[in-house]
């Protein structure tokens, strides 16, 4: 069965509701307490509050067959430049190939980029593609990705809930996580930590309070998570993690840069607390070094980034052979069918449908995706990823690209 046509559908960025609080960011290490993260309601994360131009926010990349299959593939820090690689680059060497032959296929992506890729946007075009190619495979069997890639290894997963920014009240985070949680049934809540290195002594002693608030809030069952989003440094992090043991965290996430391989290192062999990262990591090279560094417990893939379906396969083999977990970023269709099809993923990450945010919006596109119901997300028997887009909601968004 062969590949006919290779799209790349632009979607524009949603408005986004109000946000709740704010959290570190690898920027943050640019700015004072007065004019950094406090004054940005999100934090500052990856730029400054209005000075993004790209329309595109998301690409959606869709695959069809000669028998008239599509496949589906998002990449939901999408931009322009994703958009023209899935195109200009990638596209040629997708089409006439059958859909079978996925490891060719991601190989030959990957080494004719290799000169312009390795990481970052071309990966993220490669795993669109890649995603979608799968999709219409399980479509042309008639069987969902997950029997593909082994089967299901439990009738449901579970999940927890990814919604903790932090306020200035630690009382008002914990309520509103309590809330979710009794909401949705979850057994597992991660909070974003507010405070970084600029913050200095009074700034820990903050995180600390906000922690306390969440463990007495929701009971010392629940496995409590905290995530700096790659604003802290080693000398912070391994101090205020040993703070924060006395909470018994499940995992810290994402405490320094992800090249900072070397400081992960000795972050985890200074404290007790599991140490989580991934989520910007890409190919199996990328896990690799992580693994043999000895610089995480936990892996923390985003799949629709770090090359795919093809890619990502190896890295759960990777993390089992060294006995390490794989907990992937985002609860999205392409996570969860490895998930499922993986021992050593005991759960997912779940964002609450609540509000509208860069991380919720990417799962109102398709029609499908799986809910949270007690806790617990269960995958339908539908062929292929059992998704489609949703084309009101496209449709509303969808950015024609300019020719000129």
């Amino acid at each position: 069965m062969r590949i006919t046509n290779v799209e790349a559908i632009r979607v524009k960025a949603p408005v986004w509701d109000p946000p709740e609080g704010w959290t570190t960011s690898p920027l943050d290490a640019l700015f004072d307490e007065a004019e950094g993260h406090r004054r940005f309601p999100m934090g500052v994360y990856n730029g400054l509050p209005g000075t993004r131009t790209d329309p595109v926010f998301t690409v959606i990349v869709r695959v069809t067959t000669e028998g008239g299959q599509t496949g589906l593939g998002g990449i939901a820090l999408g931009s322009s430049a994703v958009a023209d690689i899935v195109e200009h680059h990638l596209r040629p060497f997708v089409i006439g190939s059958s859909v079978f032959d996925t490891e060719l296929i991601w190989e030959r992506l990957y080494r004719s980029t290799v000169n312009i890729g390795r990481k970052g946007l071309v990966v993220e075009a490669i795993s669109g593609v890649d995603i979608a190619i799968w999709d219409a495979l399980g479509k042309v069997l008639g069987q969902p990705v997950y029997n593909l890639l082994g089967g299901r290894t439990r009738s449901r997963i579970r999940a927890y809930c990814s919604a903790g920014h932090t306020t200035a009240s630690p009382d008002r985070m914990a309520e509103r996580a309590r809330e979710r949680m009794d909401r949705y049934g979850l057994t597992g809540f991660k909070m974003w930590f507010g405070y970084g290195p600029r913050d200095g002594r009074p700034g820990m002693r903050r995180n600390v309070d906000c922690v306390r608030a969440l463990r007495e809030a929701l009971g010392e069952d629940i496995d409590l998570m905290g995530d700096a989003y790659m604003g802290w440094n080693v000398t912070y992090a391994i101090e205020m993690i040993r703070m924060l043991e006395p909470f018994h965290l499940t995992w810290i996430e994402e405490p320094l840069l992800p090249d900072d391989v070397a400081g992960y290192g000795r972050i985890r062999s200074a404290v007790g607390t599991p140490i989580a990262a991934g989520e910007h990591e890409f190919t199996r090279w990328g896990f690799r070094e992580l693994i043999d560094h000895g610089a995480v417990d936990i892996l923390q893939p985003d799949v629709n980034r770090m090359g795919g379906i093809t890619e990502a396969r190896k890295v759960w083999a990777l993390a089992q052979a060294h006995g390490l977990e794989v907990v992937p970023h985002s609860h999205n269709f392409h996570n969860l069918h490895l998930v499922m099809s993986h021992l050593n993923s005991p759960l997912a990450e779940f964002f609450p449908t609540d509000y509208v945010d860069g991380d919720t919006f990417f799962s109102t596109l398709f029609r499908g995706e799986a809910a949270v119901v007690d806790g617990h997300i269960t995958l339908s028997g539908a062929p292929g990823f059992g998704v489609s887009l949703d084309e009101d909601v496209v449709g509303r968004h969808a950015v024609v690209p300019s020719r000129s």
